[in-house]
């Protein structure tokens, strides 16, 4: 146990965030660095339960109360072969998880939970700067061919773990860039991308062979990809966005959240001087209180918006559990983000009903109502509620409803289940032999630990495919569903 009176003498501490008028001129991450000596003192707070709840808060079984021991310990070098024995990219997840293992630490039953992610992401960027995540070469090749097809958390997770067991693997991936949502999903200022290429450089020198720039099941066929290769990861995410079927949708300037965050990626990839969509100088309104929606919110802030308006058809959260939310489980509770911090309206309970256009057919404003739910649950308008809001960019961030059911589904011949996703077994296999899939594509709309912890079940399946051993770790099967 790192300190049995920790928890007591030291409370919670995160670092500070940047002021807002100096992070709102660039696209840096949020943080300021945290001393050291603050963090172990964070790290000396974990209790070191009989039984780690923080376990069942997280899908990859991460060794939590170990590499907290370790931290306290003042021994890093350890803490990062504890902390990369479960999970591939602590840099990912310790920047983009919601941390539903600290939602699940037992001294936040009637304390403030131990700062479990901010001690990860401290532990893996101190590995990085001491030189501590070398590549890991594979001792032996199977002379095996894996094709993953999607270069998100999952697929690459897959890839890597395919790759130390000595297969050949090859990352399909059709943006111009490996990475996924990670590279154009996620804004720089939640995720520098530096840390995404660092990573990526380790796996190219472990042997992963990258594709960018091809759409497998157009560029490369189906049944291309099964004569090439002896076996096939399905790791596209579910990337079929949600729309909003309202009078005037089809007006300009309403466009989906992923069809305005990629754009500000590659304005800082260096690709282009300044976004086609952008919010500079409009009044923006985003339709959906997720973590996209605050994507598109810190976003929109820093192109210089006017003003920005979030839309939420649910009710305000509450501000602490209730009894339909007991611990260990994730709580549906109002947060407030960095995004959120920086300014902005949040609007509750609020339905669009119309997109209305000027004279000259551009978006000009929108229509909503106040809703509340009826007696059958279904939201129903509240009578004379009703208002406009000037706007000339409206972003959709609804959310996503499964995988793109396009001509490599269709080719391939993989069954769906019945929300619309590729259908697997315990194995993580498709009904067609040697067809896999993991993360979204198969799971649905889910969080990035769930993402990496399929990717690595996935890749234990093929595995023990390919050759009949089973020596790569199995998180979670494909019937497990998350707490959030």
């Amino acid at each position: 146990m790192a300190d049995p009176k920790g928890f007591l003498k030291a409370p919670r501490e995160l670092p500070k965030r940047r002021p807002v008028d100096l992070r709102l001129r660039d696209w840096k991450e949020v943080y300021e660095d945290f001393p050291v000596p603050a963090l172990e003192r964070q790290a000396s707070r974990c209790m070191s339960c009989g039984i780690p709840f923080c376990h069942q808060g997280c899908p990859l079984g991460n060794l939590i109360p170990e590499w907290n021991d370790l931290v306290h310990r003042h021994d890093w070098r350890e803490a990062i072969e504890r902390l990369h024995a479960t999970n591939n990219f602590p840099e990912f997840t310790g920047t983009l998880c919601p941390a539903p293992c600290e939602a699940a630490c037992v001294l936040g039953i009637n304390s403030d939970a131990v700062t479990i992610k901010q001690i990860e992401i401290e532990i893996i960027d101190r590995a990085w700067a001491e030189g501590w995540v070398p590549p890991q070469l594979p001792a032996t090749r199977t002379g095996k061919k894996v094709a993953v097809v999607g270069s998100g958390p999952a697929g690459l997770a897959a890839a890597q773990q395919l790759t130390r067991v000595g297969h050949d693997v090859v990352v399909f991936e059709r943006a111009d860039r490996i990475g996924g949502l990670l590279r154009y999903g996620i804004p720089e200022f939640k995720m520098e991308k530096a840390r995404l290429d660092r990573r990526l450089e380790q796996m190219r020198a472990e042997g992963t062979e990258f594709r960018p720039g091809v759409d497998v099941g157009n560029d490369v066929t189906a049944e291309q990809l099964r004569a090439e290769f002896d076996a096939v990861v399905l790791a596209g995410g579910a990337t079929a966005w949600r729309d909003l079927p309202v009078p005037g949708r089809e007006t300009e300037g309403v466009y989906q959240a992923m069809e305005f965050l990629p754009w500000a990626n590659h304005v800082q990839e260096g690709d282009l001087d300044a976004p086609p969509v952008s919010a500079e100088g409009k009044h923006v309104v985003i339709i959906g209180g997720g973590d996209t929606g605050a994507d598109c919110l810190g976003t929109s802030h820093r192109q210089g918006a006017a003003s920005v308006t979030q839309l939420e058809i649910m009710p305000t959260p509450p501000e602490k559990r209730t009894e339909g939310m007991p611990w260990p489980t994730y709580p549906m509770v109002y947060r407030v983000s960095s995004a959120h911090e920086e300014g902005g309206e949040r609007l509750y309970s609020v339905n669009t009903t119309e997109f209305v256009s000027d004279s000259e057919g551009k978006l000009s404003a929108l229509r909503i109502v106040e809703v509340q739910r009826d007696e059958n649950g279904r939201f129903v308008a509240i009578e004379g509620t009703e208002k406009e809001l000037p706007a000339q960019l409206v972003l959709l961030a609804m959310g996503f409803v499964g995988p793109e059911k396009g001509a490599l589904l269709s080719d391939l011949g993989v069954d769906l289940d019945e929300r619309g996703n590729v259908a697997r077994d315990r194995a993580y296999m498709t009904n067609v032999d040697g067809v896999f899939s993991a993360g979204d594509m198969g799971r649905g709309q889910s969080l990035i630990v769930w993402a990496i912890a399929e990717g690595r079940a996935a890749a234990a399946g093929v595995d023990e495919f390919l050759t009949g051993r089973k020596v790569l770790p199995r998180p979670i099967e494909p019937t497990d569903r998350p707490l959030t």
